[in-house]
C-alpha cells in the first residue's frame, strides 16, 4: 500500500490512502479506476459532525471536475474525542495520473462550522508510457 497523505484541521486529522485497481480498469478503454480509504480522527476536545463533501479531482491533462455532496458515502458521521471513521471510495480517470483534493464541512455541538482540509493525493497507475495521454476525468464518487 502506498504512503499516506495527513493533514491536520481544527483537531480533525484525515489520512488518505489511495491505490490504483488494475482489475477493475481498462486503459485500452480509457478507463483508469482508483480506490482510496479515508481515515477521519477527531484529534481535538470537541465532538464534531460531518456534514458534506467537496472533491476537486485533477487529470494529467490538466482536466478539473468539481463534486458536492451531503456526507461521506450515505454516513453523516459524528465523531467525539478520541474517536475515528473510516470508509472507502473511488474515482475512474480518463488518464493514468492525476490527483485529488477538497474538504469536508464539519459542524461542533454549538452549530459552529469549518472546513477540514483533505490533503492532495497523488492518483498514478503503474501503466507503459503508450497510456499517458489524458483526456479528463469521467466518473468519480
Amino acid at each position: 500500500m502506498t504512503n499516506p497523505y495527513e493533514s491536520l484541521t481544527d483537531g480533525i486529522r484525515v489520512t488518505v490512502r489511495p491505490r490504483f485497481s488494475l482489475a477493475q480498469s481498462d486503459p485500452s478503454e480509457r478507463e483508469f479506476v482508483f480506490s482510496y480509504q479515508i481515515r477521519m480522527e477527531n484529534m481535538g476536545e470537541q465532538a464534531a459532525q460531518l456534514l458534506f463533501r467537496h472533491w476537486h479531482i485533477t487529470d494529467a491533462g490538466g482536466e478539473d471536475q468539481e463534486v458536492d455532496g451531503e456526507g461521506v458515502i450515505g454516513q453523516q458521521p459524528l465523531l467525539i474525542p478520541g474517536q475515528t471513521h473510516e470508509y472507502q471510495s473511488f474515482c475512474v480517470l480518463s488518464s493514468p495520473a492525476g490527483f485529488m483534493e477538497g474538504y469536508y464541512t464539519f459542524v461542533r455541538p454549538d452549530g459552529t462550522r469549518f472546513r477540514v482540509a483533505i490533503p492532495r493525493f497523488k492518483l498514478e497507475a503503474p501503466l507503459p508510457a503508450r497510456y499517458e495521454e489524458s483526456s479528463g476525468p469521467s466518473v468519480m464518487n
